[in-house]
């Protein structure tokens, strides 16, 4: 959605080493926004971006207009039932509603062969692999490592909202992740007393207010009581007005 940092640049160039041409979009998607969302001040850099993206070697830039995107009166959406209502899509209803049609559209359009998206973005990427496979899509999802700041916070475009105190907070997602990677790589299977060392980790920051914190099934999105295969433990959480997500990857 523009605002372009290092972990966008990063898949441009996961997508330079394996693609022929590269395209780019950029695209503030409003349906992808709750009522009560940042749609408004969603921080919109897009002459910096397409700068960016020319020093970075992309072939094609893809740009549209909302109008463009959603022609007056449409009414079809596309849906992944069963999993856009889990983690991030159970705080916001309706979320990955528009992002799975935006990219559905994307892909109509565009049509690629290859398309990169963030691990950061977890959730987003497991229903977008489901709706490729369930519709028949023909393009391939590579799903690319999260690109963190020197202290360990992940790169995200609203990163730009947080003060010089919440930005020092928001450290908490990322150590609480690294609580559960620790007890989890010293022998701790269960998931409840794993989550329950993030939580030790978590409360130490008051001004962070969570929104979730899970182990779960990296295909199904559902809770894994105990960890006996490779496993998706995801954070969610507000600092100030500020909605921030992280996620790490547990590895049998």
């Amino acid at each position: 959605m523009g605002a372009l940092h290092e972990g966008h640049l990063s898949l441009v160039r996961a997508a330079k080493k394996q693609t022929d041409i590269v395209a780019a979009s950029i695209f503030v998607n409003p349906t992808q926004f709750g009522p009560n969302e940042d749609f408004s001040k969603y921080p919109r850099t897009f002459e910096r971006d397409c700068e960016l993206l020319k020093n970075e070697g992309v072939d094609l830039l893809f740009a549209p207009s909302a109008e463009e995107m959603y022609p007056r009166g449409a009414v079809t959406w596309v849906t992944v039932e069963g999993l856009s209502d889990k983690l991030d899509g159970r705080s916001r209803p309706g979320h990955f509603r528009g992002v799975t049609t935006v990219v559905a559209k994307l892909f109509h359009v565009v049509e690629p062969d290859v398309a990169f998206f963030g691990q950061k973005d977890a959730v987003q990427l497991v229903l977008i692999r489901r709706m490729v496979r369930d519709l028949n899509m023909p393009v391939e999802i590579v799903g690319c490592p999260i690109v963190r700041e020197k202290d360990g916070l992940a790169m995200s475009s609203r990163n730009a909202y947080l003060s010089a105190e919440e930005r020092k907070s928001a450290l908490v997602l990322n150590d609480t992740l690294q609580a559960i990677k620790k007890r989890f790589d010293e022998g701790e299977k269960n998931s409840e007393k794993l989550i329950s060392a993030g939580m030790d980790i978590f409360r130490r920051e008051p001004l962070v207010r969570l929104d979730y914190l899970d182990i779960v099934d990296p295909e199904t999105l559902d809770p894994l009581p105990f960890i006996n295969r490779d496993t998706l433990a995801a954070v969610a959480a507000c600092v100030g007005t500020t909605r921030l997500i992280d996620n790490i990857t547990l590895t049998i």
